[in-house]
């Protein structure tokens, strides 16, 4: 009897009778950490079956919260669709000399742009309130803030205050873009990280599905309910977020960040099952205050000027590297995919008709994705995809070179920018999100996204400028040959990706944190192996005596 006693630890679990018990504040450190890498190594042998058994309500959480980004992509392409529509040119637009409403492309920049600064100033209030307040009351406070800015839309009376309307918006979207992602990265376990990070992406593609739905169904309206029934149809996905997310718990990386240990312990519990006997949650809390801690002892701060310090500026370049290859790989077309089809001589009942079928294949893809990432890793995915968007990119602006008279030429167009999308969803979209989570620090991970996001968000607002003066017809009027400018910046992201872009797949946060520590270069992640848990303690600090680095042999 006494020698199972005293091969229980202090929190009631079993450990192996040979290993001493610790004393002291020291000893309490070394528990502490014997915890945690039982609970890395629980982490890491987890298969998807065992994880969603394990975690079947932080998977619900994660998806209703996520579910949040379906307002931002649906009114962003739904504002590209709407460039096309006849009725809200006439209420928004300007009479052309050829007798043609048209909704200038300084407007149309002003539009787009709007929602763009708007989320700017949404994820710089993100990086501090949802750090101070949580995930949770954040989003509350933001979906009654999306409630009440949707009124300004469907009443806007002229193309100014669509413009304030749109700026308003942005500011809850910017929230909802940074926030999703790291609440769905800090309440699963690895194996589940891509999936419900990535979910957050096909969340957005959900979005402009429905955009192009709702306006192929009201686009041959002959009155203004063409355009305020698809700025109506914002209305539906707030209201049950909104009720779902009073009940729903923070993250317990976020209770441990305040020094809540219990309501970290607390918030854990209501993310998983109780009817797992292997899983100690006190294991996982351990694991969790371990990583805080070998965080703060590289890099003690928290502010936004930590994440341009020390090694957290090699992680900050590389998140806002990866998010701005999202912007500068020629996606910008996609936003444009009806008007561009339109301006290309289709006509536009035929243009949403495949602004349809764009986005469904683009749904399909992100699926896809889940599938492939499970085999493998996030870097050779992304390098894949980006450099076959280049290709497509190429061969899009080549067809441009087709006589006016040659339909063929314009439907292979549309065609490849759908398998451009499709190529998209299923590569650089939905992996981004799950590489800007994995490579923030979980102390700088808000802050780090927010500023990806805002980078993103910046280069957006220069890109939709380009965009609607190259396709504009009365402004550069390039047409399909803006494929091959894209083209060009996209190689540019391609050859960053190559040279700097890591393989976080099957690291736990403890690990990644080492392998950035050491300076470990971005091709020799995958082979590099380390021990976080390889250190002791003296006179009760936290400091790191020995890190395993070593190749594989």
């Amino acid at each position: 009897m006494d020698e199972e006693k005293a091969s229980r630890s202090d929190n009631g679990h079993a450990r192996p009778i040979s290993e001493p018990a610790a004393a002291g504040p020291s000893g309490s450190k070394l528990a502490m950490n014997l915890d945690a890498k039982r609970a890395a190594d629980q982490e890491r042998s987890m298969t998807l079956l065992q994880a969603i058994k394990l975690y079947p309500k932080a998977v619900g959480w994660s998806v209703l919260l996520s579910s949040a980004l379906i307002m931002e992509g649906y009114d962003l392409a739904l504002l590209g669709s709407l460039y096309a529509s006849p009725e809200f040119n006439k209420k928004y637009g300007t009479l052309g000399p050829d007798g043609e409403w048209t909704l200038t492309a300084a407007w149309q920049s002003a539009l787009s742009n709007g929602a763009r600064a708007g989320e700017v100033i949404g994820l710089l209030i993100n990086g501090v309130v949802s750090e101070r307040y949580g995930y949770r009351k954040t989003m509350i406070g933001s979906l009654i803030a999306m409630i009440a800015f949707i009124f300004i839309l469907f009443f806007a009376p002229n193309v100014q205050t669509l413009v304030i309307g749109e700026v308003f918006c942005g500011i809850p979207w910017g929230i909802f873009q940074t926030l999703t992602t790291a609440y769905a990265s800090e309440v699963c376990p690895v194996v589940l990280r891509p999936y419900l990070t990535t979910f957050v992406n096909m969340c957005w593609v959900i979005g402009q599905f429905c955009a192009a739905g709702v306006n192929r169904a009201s686009v041959m309206r002959p009155d203004q309910w063409a355009y305020k029934i698809p700025f109506g149809v914002q209305w539906a996905w707030p209201v049950p977020i909104l009720a779902g997310c009073l009940f729903a718990p923070d993250s317990p990386w976020w209770h441990v960040r305040q020094g809540d240990s219990a309501g970290a312990r607390k918030a854990l519990k209501r993310l998983t099952s109780r009817n797992d006997p292997t899983f100690n949650p006190d294991e996982t809390i351990a694991m969790i205050e371990h990583t805080n801690e070998l965080e703060k002892s590289m890099s003690a701060g928290t502010s936004y000027w930590d994440c341009f310090t020390g090694i957290d500026l090699r992680r900050t370049e590389i998140v806002c590297g990866v998010w701005l290859s999202q912007t500068l790989c020629g996606t910008n077309l996609m936003g444009y995919f009806a008007y561009f089809l339109k301006q290309a001589g289709l006509p536009t009942i035929h243009s949403f008709d495949m602004s349809l079928g764009q986005y469904g294949l683009g749904l399909l893809g992100t699926i896809g994705s889940w599938f492939i990432m499970a085999k493998v890793g996030r870097r050779t995915i992304f390098f894949s995809g980006i450099s076959s968007l280049f290709i497509l990119l190429i061969i899009t602006g080549s067809l441009s070179f087709a006589p006016p008279s040659n339909n063929a030429a314009k439907w292979a167009i549309g065609a490849m920018l759908i398998v451009f999308t499709f190529s998209y969803d299923f590569t650089v979209g939905p992996v981004t999100y799950s590489l800007v989570s994995e490579i923030s620090s979980t102390r700088l991970k808000a802050k780090t996204i927010v500023l990806a996001r805002a980078l993103y968000n910046i280069s957006n607002i220069v890109i939709n400028v380009l965009t609607n003066y190259q396709l504009g017809s009365n402004d550069w009027d390039w047409g399909a040959r803006a494929a091959y400018f894209w083209a060009g910046t996209c190689l540019v992201c391609t050859i960053w990706v190559y040279f700097r872009l890591p393989e976080p797949k099957g690291r736990t946060y403890g690990e990644l944190d080492l392998l950035f520590e050491q300076k470990v270069p971005a091709r020799k992640f995958k082979e590099t192996k380390v021990d976080p848990y390889g250190h002791g303690f003296q006179s009760g600090d936290f400091r790191e005596e020995r890190i395993d680095v070593r190749e594989k042999q």
